[in-house]
């Protein structure tokens, strides 16, 4: 599939990218590379190809919760570079 000069502008635009004309020749003549490479591979028969969604098997690693003292609050609060009270003060993140 070859892309036309306006098809390539109009995907920069898209992209917000300022091409000049050598890089829009030059886009015309790659995109349109990939777009083959694509129509090739609708070509493929995939029937007997069940649908994924990762290609190979994931499996989470948990570690064990055991359960165990925590660090003393004042021994916590020690280290917080600010302090209101029993808790430890932070800059605002979302207002």
């Amino acid at each position: 599939m070859k892309l036309s000069k306006e098809q390539v502008l109009h995907i920069a635009r898209l992209s917000k990218l300022g091409l000049t004309e050598d890089e829009v020749e030059k886009m015309s003549e790659q995109l349109s590379n990939i777009l083959e490479n694509f129509e090739i591979l609708n070509k493929v028969d995939t029937d007997n190809v069940p649908p994924t969604a990762q290609p190979n098997a994931l499996t989470n690693v948990l570690k064990e919760d055991i359960v165990k003292p925590s660090l003393p609050q004042d021994e916590v609060l020690a280290n917080a570079p600010q302090r209101d009270g029993d808790y430890i003060k932070v800059k605002v993140v979302l207002e």
